[in-house]
């Protein structure tokens, strides 16, 4: 009777064990936020586009294999819902307690937050349910400190290969779905049929991975400085978990496309460098560090990797 009860916990133990990496909506302090996190298995792909798809540009190449780690990556475009969550920062004296079990155990008072805007952020476009744009990339960075110090796991911006992968979902052509840019009515928001504005998160068909507005909507954050020449570099290995570390401010890369962009930047290799422009219009004296005024097509998500990084390479992520 001894055996058959061993048997049977050993065997739960190792069904919970092979479960674990699956689906799951992220609660802040017990409230659902429509936080939900997809797993994506890692895996290699091979990354940017080939000389023979249309409107390619030379950042693009050539295409590279590459090999990532898993991580689970939102659904869901950063809505206003949850950066407002970020900017008011009335949840921080809730903080839980310390748990040894937890990814993350820092002192959200020690996470800086981004100063209130002098304009309001969303332009008039809408904000429950609809993406945060025109943060920097810092400000991201400092909200997915504040999400991990909140809720124990560790959360970061995704590497624009991360990225890449997940947007491909398995896919080598132009577009998740496909070549034919006439099907981006089904998945994107873009300059075609945006009405010149960004739209609620989640109301086009998602990826074969089931995620929302890689296409479109607004574009995203990533980890990675840009550099035209990354990709030739790295053409000559097979690439394990790359991301290039940015060493100043401008240019970094954004993914994705916009409810701005012409159909062909919404493909899945399209890069978009970051500019000292986007904060033309700010008065501010310094230029705010938190807040880009003339981006209101950029947004973010975040990711949460399978393997959690050490506490080191924890800030490097957020404070880079």
């Amino acid at each position: 009777m001894k055996l058959i009860y061993l048997l049977i916990c050993f065997s739960f133990s190792f069904s919970f064990g092979q479960e674990e990496f699956t689906e799951y909506n992220q609660y802040i302090l017990n409230t659902n936020y429509s936080l939900e996190m997809s797993p994506i298995s890692g895996g290699q792909f091979l990354m940017g586009s080939p000389l023979n798809e249309k409107n390619r540009l030379a950042d693009e190449g050539p295409v590279h294999r590459v090999e990532l780690d898993s991580f689970w990556m939102a659904k869901y475009e950063t809505t206003w819902d949850l950066y407002n969550l970020f900017m008011s920062r009335n949840l921080d004296e809730l903080q839980p307690r310390f748990n040894s079990e937890n990814e993350v155990n820092i002192d959200i008072d020690a996470v800086s937050g981004a100063t209130t805007p002098y304009v309001e952020m969303s332009f008039g476009m809408g904000t429950d349910g609809f993406p945060a744009i025109s943060m920097t990339q810092l400000a991201a960075k400092k909200f997915c400190q504040w999400l991990s110090a909140i809720t124990g796991n560790f959360y970061r911006l995704p590497s624009e290969a991360e990225w890449e992968y997940a947007c491909r979902a398995g896919s080598e052509k132009a577009y998740s779905f496909g070549d034919d840019p006439k099907e981006l009515n089904n998945y994107a928001w873009f300059k075609d049929n945006s009405d010149n504005k960004y739209h609620k998160v989640g109301l086009k068909l998602p990826n074969n991975w089931g995620l929302y507005d890689m296409h479109g909507n607004v574009s995203e954050w990533t980890l990675d400085a840009y550099n035209t020449t990354a990709y030739l570099k790295a053409s000559q290995n097979l690439n394990k978990n790359p991301i290039v570390k940015p060493l100043k401010l401008y240019p970094r890369v954004v993914r994705g496309g916009s409810w701005k962009s012409s159909n062909y930047r919404l493909r899945s290799a399209s890069r978009q460098a970051s500019s000292k422009q986007w904060k033309k219009q700010d008065p501010q004296i310094p230029r705010s560090k938190w807040w880009h005024t003339d981006a209101q097509f950029v947004g973010f998500r975040v990711v949460r990797p399978f393997i959690t990084p050490t506490v080191e390479e924890q800030n490097e992520y957020w404070n880079n």
